[in-house]
């Protein structure tokens, strides 16, 4: 439904609803589409510290100092 931004401040609670029940909203300013309100993604992914533990290795050397004139010249 393409509603204005004087009419979507005035039925706020209803374009929610609308929103809610599947529906979804754009807002216009002069015809012309400015914003849309659409329901939420079904489900955030919960951010877990330690996910990788154990299955992430380091190469030996991974720290060593870098010599900035073999870097800048292409040595590895």
């Amino acid at each position: 439904m393409d509603v204005s931004i004087a009419e979507a401040k005035n039925r706020l609670p209803e374009l929610i609803r609308a929103v809610e029940d599947g529906g979804s909203d754009v807002i216009t300013r002069r015809g012309k589409p400015v914003a849309q309100l659409t329901p939420p993604p079904p489900k955030r992914r919960h951010v877990r510290l330690g996910g990788m533990k154990g299955r992430i290795r380091l190469l030996q050397g991974w720290d060593a100092p870098v010599d900035l004139d073999g870097f800048l010249d292409g040595d590895p």
